[in-house]
């Protein structure tokens, strides 16, 4: 699994819908409704980071943060429905890491949270498949150790399927993450999938799961 994230969020819906969307990016992912056991999860957990409600029951967000900062290194990314600047201020000046206000696409909170990641050296570095090398923080793709140039849409759909490797994963969900849409144009993955799968050179690693969807991975269908 990837990095470990712990959800904090007492909004059921916009919690299952997160750790769907993390899980989905290859993030190990587990929440909770308030920060009664957050001392508890930052010692047995030990996240990498953490999405962090403002609004919550209890101890709100602030307050939990302020335990985050003491406890551990753990990044932060807070996630609430206040966009005064103040608030905002408040949570950077406290040690958060980012600040998300929602309402907000799922695809925009998974690159929030990777790019913390990143910056903690938290995120996973050069991936290899067969003989594909994909750095992803350094933009660099080797195939067979040739350089393989990619547009940036294409390398964040590889970066998707990449964290998604050995996984089935349909045309609704790459839209999803890759553009951040909702509604369903298979023809436009359709395209960038061709396209890569023709820059990724032979043997495929990019399969079509017929009436399902796509599959990075070494080994044929």
């Amino acid at each position: 699994m990837g990095a470990r994230v712990l959800v904090v969020e007492d909004a059921e819906t916009i919690r299952a819908a997160v750790l769907a969307g993390l899980s989905g990016a290859g993030m190990e992912a587990t929440g909770r409704p308030d920060g009664t056991t957050l001392e508890r999860d930052l010692a047995d957990f030990r996240p990498d980071i953490v999405v962090l409600d403002v609004m919550l029951p209890g101890r709100d967000g602030f307050a939990l943060l302020e335990v985050i900062r003491r406890t551990g290194t753990a990044g932060v990314v807070m996630l609430t429905a206040r966009d005064e600047v103040d608030d905002r201020l408040r949570g950077l000046h406290g040690g958060a890491d980012d600040y998300v206000v929602k309402p907000f696409a799922l695809a925009e909170l998974t690159a929030r949270v990777t790019a913390v990641l990143r910056r903690t050296g938290a995120a996973p570095g050069v991936v290899e498949i067969d003989d594909l090398v994909v750095d992803v923080p350094a933009g660099v793709v080797r195939r067979g150790g040739e350089p393989v140039e990619l547009t940036a849409t294409e390398l964040r759909l590889l970066d998707y399927l990449v964290a998604q490797r050995g996984r089935v994963v349909s045309k609704a969900q790459i839209l999803n993450r890759v553009w951040g849409w909702t509604d369903y144009d298979p023809n436009l993955v359709e395209v960038h999938v061709s396209a890569l799968r023709r820059k990724l050179g032979e043997p495929r690693l990019l399969h079509t799961v017929r009436g399902i969807g796509y599959v990075l991975r070494a080994d044929p269908p």
